[in-house]
């Protein structure tokens, strides 16, 4: 079990690295919102990893099945708070910028907004629902190697992604000028809003094949 949990943790860690809407939406709000918000942002995200490794282990066809309707829901509030974010930091004014985008977000958002947007992700759904019954037998996966790969899975998500955070953060910090900080914010919000429309957009297709 511990060569197929480092298996996984090294495909899992190779596979969050790549940059894609995960990393876009952390780099944006740490840099428009701050480290502490796209902290949270990152837990609703390592949540919804969790969430598919279960479904994974648990049964794929019937969980998936069963919350899709939850899913989606999830994924439509998601979408629609990241795009009224990025709306709320493109409006702000330059001289205020900061403040106002630290106002116009919540710790419960951003964990909200990560949740939805793994659960959307097409990378996350492709390494949880076909790669890692690759990686590990799922038939033989226990509740105590179950509570090891969330372990794993989290601590793998925390020590990728947290640099993203952290370097975003840092260089908007480096940048004093109201100017260059209105620039990095539009910059941040249109990331943000790209993440938010394309998870709402994801999620219109959902309907679109549903009725």
């Amino acid at each position: 079990m511990s060569l197929s949990l480092l298996t996984y943790a090294t495909a899992l860690g190779i596979a969050a690295a790549i940059p894609g809407p995960g990393v876009a939406a952390v780099v944006g709000q740490s840099m428009g919102n701050g480290l502490k918000s796209s902290l949270f942002l990152l837990a609703g995200m390592i949540l919804g990893d969790l969430t598919y490794l279960t479904v994974a282990v648990a049964g794929l066809a019937g969980i998936a099945k069963t919350f899709s309707s939850a899913f989606l829901v999830i994924k439509v509030l998601g979408g629609a708070y990241l795009t009224y974010l990025a709306w709320k930091m493109w409006t702000g004014a330059s001289g205020i910028i900061k403040t106002d985008a630290q106002r116009g977000t919540t710790a419960f958002g951003s964990f909200l907004s990560g949740f939805s947007l793994t659960l959307g992700n097409p990378k996350a759904i492709v390494f949880y629902l076909a790669l890692l019954p690759t990686v590990l037998d799922l038939g033989a996966v226990g509740v105590s190697q179950w509570a090891a790969l969330v372990c794993v899975t989290t601590l793998t998500l925390i020590l990728t992604l947290t640099p993203y955070a952290a370097l975003a953060h840092r260089a908007r910090g480096l940048i004093s000028r109201p100017s260059a900080l209105k620039r990095i914010t539009n910059t941040a919000a249109a990331i943000i809003g790209v993440t938010g429309m394309t998870i709402l957009g994801q999620a219109a297709r959902e309907v679109v094949r549903r009725s």
